[in-house]
């Protein structure tokens, strides 16, 4: 009758009751106290249950008195088995737990002393009602049970909103509370797709009360195109930064841990043979993600990893003393992949010999990882190098040699000859500002299919398209503050393997002979050499206890991350030692 009144008052017609001889008001109040019964029905639980347990001692005081004991005995399992089992059926918490334990002891208690006493002798009458009052107020303010009953009565007129949002003809088939929001499951009318579904999110958000871009619809599991799950957001699982924990990897061959989804579970996808792409406005977290995966990767002992950064090292630098070699500079860049050319080409040789068609990665023989920052500079500053990555993209995944890039907006333009974006099987997406930047990213035709990076709202977030991962489903990257990223590269530094004989064999080999000399390379600006000089004769003059970094930042004039960088690289060469942490000298000692 409401429903009906509200329709008629948007058509401009005002419901007018009328009460006449002839109706009958007893049936009528009847089935108005049913209907609140029935939607109320969870509130009045406890007393449903409370008029149960007098009925029930009732009839066994009259009939079996003698079994008091009995149910008392029954009762006390019961309750030490839902305190110990109770995650069987659903009590996840151990308060939730508790209180379970708690009204079972309370409620078998009170029914074995009636059925012997008789339950309206006092003062077990009082008993049930201040003890049902004082057990029935956790029932009532308990956020997930309040969050049940909310949902079940949204989805009570589903067949309205169905109607609403020109999804007529589909059904709820479940429906699950979890601590984020809720979700269901749809089956869809006939002639309606998963498709049909997503481009209705918006008119979902309106019709199921909920925010701006908190409605998630993707296909199930099983794949039954007749078939969709909806995701209503209430809380943001992602509105605070995650921490990271830690490496989850110790080898290239496990899956990487990334970050989280909106339930929770862990975003782990293998870059075994894989080639990874990065995408995403300024300031959306790439640079963010890319740390968190170097973290990953750098503990393990089978990888050798490469980095060009031709913003000066600003973002790879921190990463120096973990990475086998840093190009900085456009000459560096195009030098650095065709020396990834050359090692994929001699494995490649290795493997044809021996009879094997893919690389293993092994501590022995590493996988070769080149992670290349800000790709569209490499193309406008290095295009010579483009034909070397294009190369390995084409080639290197059987002989262990992958690419790593990361972009703002990898178009045509700025991806070379596209070569590299279409070979690309991980791509990871974090916001965009235009609608047609997803497809540049993710794919063709990603964008109609629910891949909304577009509607991202905080830096980290991102979707993952992979081979393991099909489906629209939002995340957010751990967090690897740049306090911590120092710290890490200095704990994984000690652990990182050497280019294996057949790669370092292979670059051997490319290196020209007196009569054939390569073009020179770009010399370095006398300022850098006076800054290296400088450097070296500092740590020659430290005493036995090494000089601290802040004094050799002063000696050369240069910044933090570059005195780092030339440190480590001294100390591969076996010309300079740390002593303590932040202390160093040159190696061997000659004060």
């Amino acid at each position: 009758m409401r429903r009906n009144a509200r329709r008629m008052r948007r058509m401009g017609v005002q419901p007018i009751a009328s009460i006449t001889d002839d109706l009958e008001l007893a049936p009528m109040i009847i089935a108005t106290i049913g209907r609140a019964m029935w939607r109320y029905r969870s509130e009045l639980t406890p007393v449903t249950m409370a008029a149960l347990l007098l009925a029930a001692a009732m009839f066994l005081n009259a009939a079996y008195r003698t079994w008091g004991p009995t149910i008392a005995g029954t009762t006390a399992l019961g309750a030490v088995a839902v305190l110990i089992w109770g995650q069987w059926i659903n009590l996840s918490r151990p308060i939730e737990r508790g209180y379970a334990a708690v009204t079972t002891a309370f409620a078998g208690g009170w029914l074995a002393t009636s059925t012997v006493h008789g339950p309206l002798n006092r003062p077990l009458p009082l008993v049930l009602g201040i003890g049902g009052v004082l057990l029935a107020a956790p029932w009532w303010a308990h956020r997930r049970r309040r969050a049940r009953v909310r949902v079940e009565r949204t989805l009570a007129a589903w067949p309205n909103i169905a109607e609403a949002v020109a999804l007529a003809g589909s059904r709820v088939q479940s429906a699950l509370v979890d601590v984020w929001g809720y979700r269901f499951r749809v089956a869809l009318g006939p002639g309606q797709t998963v498709e049909d579904a997503i481009a209705k999110v918006p008119a979902l958000e309106s019709a199921l009360g909920a925010k701006r871009g908190a409605v998630r619809v993707q296909p199930v599991p099983t794949r039954e195109a007749n078939r969709a799950d909806v995701r209503v957001i209430e809380t943001d699982p992602h509105a605070d930064a995650i921490t990271w924990p830690g490496p989850s990897i110790s080898s290239i061959t496990q899956p990487v841990k990334i970050g989280l989804f909106e339930d929770g579970t862990p975003v782990r996808v293998s870059l075994l043979r894989r080639h990874a792409l990065f995408g995403g406005a300024t300031g959306a977290g790439k640079s963010g993600g890319m740390n968190v995966l170097l973290g990953e990767l750098t503990a393990c002992p089978d990888v050798i990893i490469w980095g060009v950064d031709l913003k000066g090292g600003m973002e790879l630098m921190p990463w120096a003393s973990c990475l086998d070699r840093l190009a900085t500079t456009p000459q560096e860049a195009e030098g650095l992949l065709a020396n990834g050319v050359t090692i994929l080409d001699g494995r490649a040789d290795h493997l044809a010999r021996a009879g094997e068609r893919l690389w293993t990665p092994s501590p022995a023989m590493p996988e070769l990882v080149i992670v290349i920052d800000e790709y569209a500079e490499l193309v406008d500053e290095a295009p010579n190098a483009i034909r070397h990555a294009d190369s390995i993209a084409r080639r290197g995944r059987a002989p262990g040699v992958q690419l790593v890039a990361a972009t703002q907006r990898p178009t045509q333009k700025a991806m070379g000859k596209g070569v590299v974006r279409s070979q690309m099987d991980v791509r990871l997406s974090f916001r965009v500002r235009e609608q047609r930047d997803v497809d540049l990213i993710l794919g063709q035709g990603m964008l109609k299919s629910g891949w909304h990076a577009h509607r991202l709202d905080a830096p980290g977030k991102f979707l993952i398209s992979a081979p393991e991962h099909d489906a629209p489903r939002r995340a957010r990257a751990y967090l690897l503050a740049d306090a911590h990223v120092q710290a890490t590269a200095d704990r994984h530094a000690a652990h990182r393997p050497q280019l294996d004989v057949v790669s370092a064999t292979a670059l051997e080999r490319a290196v020209p002979d007196d009569n054939h000399p390569q073009p020179a390379r770009h010399a370095r600006s006398e300022a850098i050499q006076d800054a290296e000089q400088a450097l070296e004769d500092a740590l020659k003059a430290a005493p036995s206890d090494g000089v601290p970094v802040a004094d050799l930042i002063a000696a050369t004039g240069m910044g933090r991350r570059w005195v780092y960088y030339r440190l480590v690289q001294l100390a591969r060469s076996q010309r300079a030692v740390q002593i303590t942490r932040g202390r160093w000298r040159a190696e061997p000692h000659t004060p």
